[in-house]
């Protein structure tokens, strides 16, 4: 059975987070708010948690799982930036953005594009994100929670109660979300392409939508 904590959206209680952080670390996967949608985290080295988070997506090892950062210090550690790079990155943090870049040698091999050997980096614009991380230490790896089959992101945290109280350790509710997934970038080719249009504006990143598919 899920724990469930309300947490203030912009101001969230320490003594919480300090529990989730504590979740994570013994294995708790977690729906958690961001500035796009709600998603799902574990920790960096907890393989049996990223596979969990996997099946309940029902998503394979194809597809991305995110690094979810604190700053644009930390993607520089888990991703390999060229400055032509770094400057789309820079203007985009903190930001409802998610950029695939090659994957440095600080990332787990079964974390990588099996192929390409890149990852995906974000920095949300979210209050309790921020604290959460500041707890934690170190990145979540995530993935945006849309259920398995569904197209659309989940942005209620009662609706996620319901659906995943005997899946997850812990929901964070801090209210409901925009209903929209992060835009991704592909920044691991040039020209940038714009992998998946969501909540993030591609101008603001001197990116046109157009581009996407």
């Amino acid at each position: 059975m899920a724990q469930y904590f309300s947490v203030h959206p912009t101001n969230p209680q320490t003594r919480l987070l300090r529990q989730a952080a504590a979740i994570l670390r013994a294995g708790g996967v977690i729906a958690y708010p961001t500035d796009s949608s709600y998603a799902l985290g574990c920790r960096v080295g907890d393989i049996a948690a990223a596979q969990r988070i996997r099946a309940l997506r029902g998503i394979d090892d194809k597809h991305h799982l995110t690094l979810v950062c604190r700053d644009l210090a930390e993607i520089g550690r888990y991703a390999i930036l060229d400055n032509w790079q770094f400057r789309i990155v820079k203007q985009g943090v903190p930001g409802s953005y998610t950029f695939l870049l090659p994957a440095s040698r600080e990332v787990p091999r079964r974390l990588k594009h099996p192929k390409r050997s890149t990852i995906g980096v974000r920095v949300p614009d979210h209050a309790v994100v921020q604290a959460l991380l500041a707890e934690l230490g170190e990145p979540l790896v995530s993935s945006t929670l849309i259920p398995a089959g569904a197209v659309e992101p989940l942005n209620d945290p009662e609706t996620i109660r319901s659906r995943y109280e005997h899946s997850l350790e812990l929901i964070v509710d801090a209210g409901a979300c925009p209903m929209q997934p992060s835009t991704v970038i592909d920044l691991a080719v040039f020209p940038p392409t714009i992998v998946r249009l969501g909540r993030g504006d591609p101008h603001r990143l001197g990116l046109e939508a157009a581009t996407a598919w």
